[in-house]
Order: C-alpha cells, then structure tokens, then sequence
C-alpha cells in the first residue's frame, strides 16, 4: 500500500493520507528532540508524501503546535490536513514549580483540564497562534478521561468529563463546524469504552483513538466499530506499536500501552512476530498495516523524533506482506476472527 493514499472523511470534506505524523515526538515526549531535527523531520514527512500533521496544546506544553507551524512555514498549507485538540488550559507557573513529568525540557505551564466554551475558544486561538496559520483543518476533545491509562480489571469510567465536554467544548466546535471554520470534529483519547457514549452523543467525525484497535488490541470490533459506521464516524489510529511493544517486540522492559508489559503480553507479542518471522515481515510492519484494513480507519499516526525514525515507519508502511501471514495469524487465534485483513485476504 502506498502511504500516498488519502481516504475521506467528513463526508469527504476532507482527505487525510492512510498514514500522518503524530506530534508527541515535537513536544519532547519522554526525552528532548532538537528543535533542527523536529523541523527536518515534519519536512521529510512531507517530501516523503504524508499530508496530515496530528498534535495537541498539551504535547510539550505548546511545543509541539510551535514546533509544527515553524516547520509548515515554507510547506504549501492547502496541501496538508493538521488536527489539534481542546480541553487543555495552559496555565503558566514559575520555573520552580516545574517538575520533570511527560514532558522533558518543557516550557513553564501546567495542563488543567477546562472544557468550558470559554477555555475552548481561548485554546483554539492559542493554538492558530503557535501554528502560525489561519485554521485548524479538524480539532478534537482531548482526554475527557483525565488521560488514564488503565489495564483490564480497572475502570474506564474511573475519572469522566464527558458531560463537561458535550456540555461545553461540543456546541463549540459543532458550531465552528457549521460555519466552516473546521471541517471535523472528533475525540482523542486512549480508551475505546468512552467514546461508544460520544459516538451516541453527538455527531463526530472521527475518533482518534491511541492503541485499542491494533495488532494486539481488537475489543472495539465488535461495539464501538458498528455503532461509528452507523453515524459516519471514521477512526485515526494513534499508538499502533502500543506504546512500543510492537515495534521493539517482547524484550525486557517492553512497553505495552505506557506500562512495562505483562507477562501475557510479553508471551501473544512473541507468537506474532513468531508468525511475521516465518514470512520474513518485520513485527512493526505488521503493526502498522493491520489497522488500515479497516474501511472506518482512515489513518495510523506513529510518532517520529527523527528523519530516521520516519523513513522507517515509511519503511515498514510500504512492506511486502503476503496474505498467508494474515491468515495464518486468524487460524492461531492471534487477531480476532472478526479482525478486517489487508491486502486480497479475507
């Protein structure tokens, strides 16, 4: 498949190519990235054909947004989809309080979760500013679960802002949407549960969902996927490694959806890549294939902190895989029977 495919949604207000660049990478996540290898990487992203740009105010406290828009600069704006997110308060504190999180070498604010009309207006305008351009293509309600990360057992619904969000950050962007000035309105968040309430809710474009519909995750097939089909909400995909795991495989200090992986996992990440190895397929490509096979899915969205990182995952988007991996992966029970396959295999 070609990374230059775009797939619609909006009611086809809008083309996003099957695979974008996720912005976590701009705002320092987990380690600082150099403001030239930011730049040279959005700008690879382009010359390499993607056309769509995924961030968030909260990535690197506005550094990623900045980081974003200084690359887009020189770019032809018309030719590339950007999505951001609201629900997210910047607030400035002194350097004293900052404390190393998320977010290495930070600038000095705190993220406080506000999703009335007035912090929604106030962020979008905030992020046109650190963008340096006049529109945000399609912006979503960010994290109405306060951002938990939880495993099996614990509760999704354990912290929820959704009547907050469909209370005032909604009618906000729904509006925005009326008048043109956007042309989607989604969610993001790193749970699937949540957003079968938004999509009954209200009308959303997309979710952007990180992880849950991936090579190791395929609980929303059977819930959550009809019910958007239903209302024409379409899927981004964010986290297809799962945090990691999937591009590094089952080694120690594997990374499963922000967690050290257990030892479950550990052991179903070894099976496939057991099966990617028997068809000389790297896990990772597989990773990055097997969510686009969906019809709701419009987008994976890897995260790179470095030219090299991207022409991997270009790399990897681009590889050969025959269909008897993908068959072979449903007859050992590693992806759900119901799970969509790429390519010829059905």
């Amino acid at each position: 498949m070609s990374i230059l495919e775009k797939r619609s949604l909006a009611g086809g207000r809008l083309n996003v190519t099957t695979m974008g660049l996720g912005g976590t990478g701009l705002g320092n996540m987990y380690r600082a990235t150099d403001p030239k290898v930011a730049h040279e990487t959005v700008h690879a992203a382009f010359e390499n054909g993607l056309r769509y740009f995924d961030t968030a105010p909260v990535y690197g406290f506005g550094l990623a947004e900045t980081r974003l828009g200084e690359a887009i600069r020189t770019l032809p704006r018309g030719e590339i989809v950007i999505s951001s997110k609201v629900g997210y308060d910047l607030v400035p504190i002194p350097d004293s309080e900052v404390k190393p999180v998320l977010w290495d070498e930070a600038p000095p604010f705190r993220a406080d979760f506000d999703y009335s009309r007035d912090a929604v207006l106030r962020s979008i305008e905030n992020s046109l500013k650190r963008l340096g351009t006049d529109y945000i293509d399609m912006l979503a309600i960010h994290d109405p679960d306060e951002a938990i990360h939880f495993v099996k057992g614990e509760d999704p619904y354990a912290r929820s802002r959704l009547r907050e969000a469909m209370d005032g950050a909604y009618p906000v962007l729904s509006d925005l949407r009326s008048q043109g000035v956007i042309k989607a309105v989604g969610v993001g968040i790193n749970q699937w549960e949540m957003l079968s309430d938004f999509v009954e809710a209200g009308q959303f474009d997309y979710f952007l969902l990180a992880g849950r519909y991936t090579l190791l995750e395929q609980e929303p097939l059977a819930t959550l996927f009809p019910a958007c089909e239903r209302k024409g909400t379409k899927l981004v995909i964010g986290g297809p490694y799962n945090s990691g795991i999937l591009a590094t495989g089952a080694v120690q200090g594997a990374t499963f959806n922000t967690r050290n992986a257990p030892q479950a996992v550990l052991d179903r990440v070894a099976s496939l890549n057991a099966v990617c190895e028997s068809y000389g397929v790297p896990l990772p490509a597989a990773a990055l294939q097997f969510p686009l096979a969906h019809k709701l899915v419009v987008s994976v969205i890897p995260g790179a902190r470095s030219v090299a990182e991207l022409e991997q995952n270009l790399k990897y988007m681009q590889w050969p895989i025959p269909d008897g991996l993908w068959t072979d992966l449903k007859s050992q029970k590693l992806i759900d029977e119901a799970s969509p396959l790429p390519s010829k295999a059905a």
